[in-house]
């Protein structure tokens, strides 16, 4: 840290928030959600009895709305697919194929708003250490490796899910394959990407939380969107698991779990996509 720094936090080797005495005197807060998804740092001046914020400049706040934009829109249309994929295995009467039809295209959908998400991380503002506050944007980048950033690396195991979730949305389409071929290549996949997106929502919670384990933040729109979104991947699991063909009866686990479980996480990404909406520069 530099002289003027006065506490840094964080998990393990991620700083998830600064606090440092600007030359000006007061107190500058960095956070990284609040940073990277809306563009501002706390900034309290000598003598204030609150903070105000300082935000980046308006072509980086621009760039920051369309991105957020376009991801939480991705994961709205995405998780409703979904959910529609689920209530029609469910409840109505269309073969297999339409089913993963429908759920193929939801996959697209999450997979741009995977995709969409990591590059807000990449080209989001950085803050200029024990400086007076102030916010610097990089120039666009289409990819970084920065894996000691806990948003990095959450947006980027995110973006890895949804890619083995498209294996085993594309491995649904084949057709005769023997009961250990299902559990490999459409039950494993699916139950890895799952995996996947409770890594990735835990390291949501450490970035808001600022330690390793979860806490309650209920006045943070952050906190809801990444609450809602774990409890998503958590249904989607359960989903996942009941999925499981057994090998002496060729017939799921449980199927009503296995729908329902997709058609409520679903439901989930897509409310944590409209809260998203909200989460504005």
């Amino acid at each position: 840290m530099t002289p003027t720094e006065q506490r840094a936090e964080g998990a393990g080797p991620f700083t998830t928030r600064l606090t440092w005495q600007p030359p000006g005197g007061g107190t500058a807060v960095w956070e990284s959600r609040p940073a990277r998804r809306r563009g501002v740092i706390a900034i309290r001046p000598p003598g204030a009895p609150t903070s105000r914020r300082t935000s980046a400049d308006a072509v980086s706040l621009r760039r920051l709305r369309r991105l957020n934009t376009v991801a939480a829109t991705a994961f709205v249309i995405g998780g409703a697919l979904f959910a529609a994929g689920a209530a029609v295995a469910q409840f109505g009467s269309a073969d297999a194929i339409t089913c993963a039809s429908i759920y193929f295209a939801g996959g697209l959908f999450f997979n741009t708003g995977g995709f969409i998400s990591l590059l807000q991380v990449v080209n989001s503002p950085r803050h200029v250490p024990g400086g007076e506050g102030r916010l610097v944007t990089p120039g666009w980048r289409w990819w970084s490796y920065e894996p000691t950033r806990v948003d990095w690396l959450s947006t980027f195991v995110l973006f890895v899910g949804t890619l083995v979730f498209a294996v085993d949305l594309l491995d649904s389409f084949l057709q005769g394959l023997t009961v250990q071929q299902v559990n490999r290549l459409i039950w494993a996949p699916d139950v890895i990407g799952c995996a996947l997106f409770l890594i990735s929502g835990h390291l949501g919670f450490v970035e808001i939380c600022h330690r390793p384990w979860p806490c309650l933040r209920c006045r943070s729109l952050g906190w809801w969107i990444v609450a809602v979104n774990q409890l998503g991947s958590v249904l989607f699991m359960v989903s996942a698991l009941a999925a499981y063909t057994r090998p002496a009866t060729g017939s799921l686990i449980n199927t009503d779990i296995t729908n329902w479980g997709t058609l409520l996480g679903a439901a989930c990404f897509s409310l944590g996509g409209l809260l998203q909406l909200c989460e504005r520069p």
